[in-house]
């Protein structure tokens, strides 16, 4: 079979270190009967190994030259393809307890964050292979550099753990930052407490939208300075300082 040339449009790095490869079997542990579906499987450098401890597989992918080679080398009792954009794909239609893994694409992997995270109900946990700095913004505390709309919309739904860093030189091609393992398991229900969770990512994202403006400026749509310090909340204070709880408080406040 011909040698498959990584397309830019569709944000291929493939991943070629059998090191951390292995790494990255073992951190998802999967067992026989899980349901466990891959996003952009690419050349199936995580599809062989985790097909050696599964019953079955699923995947999603949108490049048909590579879906082809999938379709050579394994049987369809075994993956399951998918074929389109996981940006679009209903995950929920494949049952509950998911166990969503891959290599995501660098240039929709915000996007594609927010879009998993609707399907958080049926979901076990996602380990996902993302640029360092996306990670690292997923992950990051209130007050630091990191810490944005990212930060708070995928904390309020997930326990978040950054595992390790996988340098360039473990893809073909390599792209020029480091990249790094994440481990999303989702929180249950009854720690999801805010009311309108429309309203929530609203608010957060006109919180973010001017990082160094007051938050009396930022969110003059939603309430004014007397009503933010009524609720414990400085007027002066900025986007990175307010806790995910804090959002969750005045989004609630506000539905009041």
């Amino acid at each position: 079979m011909t040698t498959h040339v990584a397309r830019r449009r569709f944000g291929q790095n493939f991943l070629v270190c059998r090191g951390t490869i292995a790494k990255i079997v073992e951190a998802i542990a999967p067992q026989r009967t899980d349901r466990v579906v891959e996003i952009g499987p690419g050349l199936g450098a995580l599809t062989e190994p985790l097909l050696e401890r599964l019953d079955h597989l699923h995947v999603v992918e949108i490049d048909r030259d590579l879906i082809a080679r999938l379709k050579d080398r394994f049987p369809p009792e075994r993956l399951s393809i998918h074929e389109g954009d996981a940006l679009d794909f209903d995950f929920g239609t494949l049952g509950t307890g998911l166990r969503i893994v891959g290599n995501l694409p660098y240039n929709i992997s915000t996007p594609l964050l927010f879009h998993l995270a609707g399907f958080a109900a049926s979901v076990r946990d996602m380990h996902f292979m993302l640029q360092k700095e996306v990670v690292d913004r997923m992950v990051a505390d209130p007050g630091t550099a990191d810490y944005g709309r990212l930060s708070v919309m995928l904390q309020y739904r997930f326990d978040m753990e950054r595992l390790f860093v996988v340098p360039p030189g473990a893809f073909n091609p390599a792209p020029k930052v480091d990249s790094a393992i994440v481990r999303l398991i989702p929180k249950p229900a009854a720690e999801l407490t805010a009311r309108d969770e429309v309203l929530l990512a609203k608010l957060v994202l006109a919180a973010f939208g001017q990082r160094r403006k007051m938050l009396r400026n930022n969110l003059r749509e939603f309430c004014d300075e007397v009503g933010l310090a009524a609720i414990g909340i400085a007027p002066t204070a900025r986007a990175e300082e307010l806790s995910v709880a804090d959002y969750v408080g005045l989004a609630n406040a506000l539905v009041k």
